[in-house]
């Protein structure tokens, strides 16, 4: 049955209230499991000092929860990319005595407006989003008739025995034991010889699922986070994306030529540069082309999320389809 990822962007650790710790770096993940229901819960570590964090944390994520103790900048970024990223589904917990109101006011406009109220009350919460999950399975046979798949890659090591395992999510179709995986953006070829989803050996595993894949072919050192294994020759691998930018309302200059941005895609985040801008018109819908230091893997229609890391108070800028 497949896995609900769900961002966790508040009081550090608050998720250690609603599984059991797992991987942790800029981004802590915390498990629970009922009968074949599962939860994955992703909190942003190192946020507010990295807007990465952040983006990691939700970039993949099916729902988010946000406890909010008081307005802060850090807040209102948290909605903005939570708003960019198009997480559609949440929960917001209120506490010291903030008002469901008062926050409605704030995030009016945004995919918050739409997120549930809840009291903080972490035994409910878990089961909560555990019955989400149970109800996210109802649906059909698990991966039919889906060929292709993709997983991003968040972490990556040796185990003694085993070989090399990476952990990510998978972030569109199916996968499978024995497939051959395109270790994407390098040319190398991985072959799966097992999967785990929840410490269980599994035969396969779909798009929402966080899994453990045991590769062969491949060093753990020729990883890195960002990648993506995929046997889709569909997804895009490019240092050069233009297009037409959406930057959010609260975005107060134009894009101009030469400044550095950062572009972040599921578990990649990647330095660009603006080579190019066409703000005639609407500067907040301006022309633009980026090139990275890095080439990114993308859906052809997938947005990328565009991040200036030297704003005050809101670093991120808006987004991107590549035309």
């Amino acid at each position: 049955m497949p896995n609900l990822t769900i961002a966790v962007i508040g009081p550090e650790g608050y998720a250690s209230q609603l599984g059991k710790k797992g991987t942790t770096s800029d981004i802590t993940f915390y498990n629970a499991k009922k009968d074949q229901n599962t939860v994955t819960y992703i909190e942003p570590s190192r946020y507010p000092e990295r807007v990465s964090s952040l983006f990691y944390a939700v970039s993949t994520a099916d729902m988010a929860l946000l406890v909010v103790d008081e307005m802060t900048p850090a807040f209102g970024e948290s909605v903005v990319m939570l708003d960019m990223v198009g997480v559609e589904r949440g929960v917001v917990v209120c506490r010291n005595y903030l008002s469901r109101e008062e926050v409605l006011r704030v995030v009016k406009g945004t995919v918050v407006e739409r997120f549930a109220f809840e009291a903080d009350d972490p035994v409910h919460l878990r089961e909560r989003f555990l019955a989400a999950a149970k109800e996210a399975s109802h649906g059909g046979a698990k991966g039919a008739g889906v060929r292709c798949g993709a997983v991003a890659v968040d972490h990556h090591f040796p185990v003694k025995g085993v070989g090399t395992v990476a952990l990510g999510g998978v972030v569109e179709g199916t996968i499978r034991v024995h497939n051959d995986l395109r270790v994407l953006p390098t040319e190398k070829v991985a072959h799966v010889r097992s999967i785990q989803t929840h410490d269980d050996d599994v035969s396969e595993a779909s798009r929402g699922d966080r899994v453990g894949l045991a590769l062969k072919g491949i060093e753990a050192e020729e990883l890195d986070r960002g990648y993506v294994l995929s046997n889709d020759p569909s997804l895009e691998v490019s240092r050069v994306i233009s297009g037409r930018a959406e930057l959010v309302r609260y975005w107060k200059a134009p894009l101009r030529e030469g400044m550095i941005v950062h572009l972040g895609h599921w578990m990649q985040f990647v330095p660009a540069r603006i080579a190019f801008v066409d703000s005639s018109g609407d500067w907040r819908r301006p022309v633009v082309t980026l090139r990275a230091d890095r080439e990114l893997v993308h859906p052809r229609d997938g947005r990328i999320i565009i991040h200036y890391l030297e704003g005050e108070r809101l670093r991120v800028v808006g987004g991107i389809v590549p035309r």
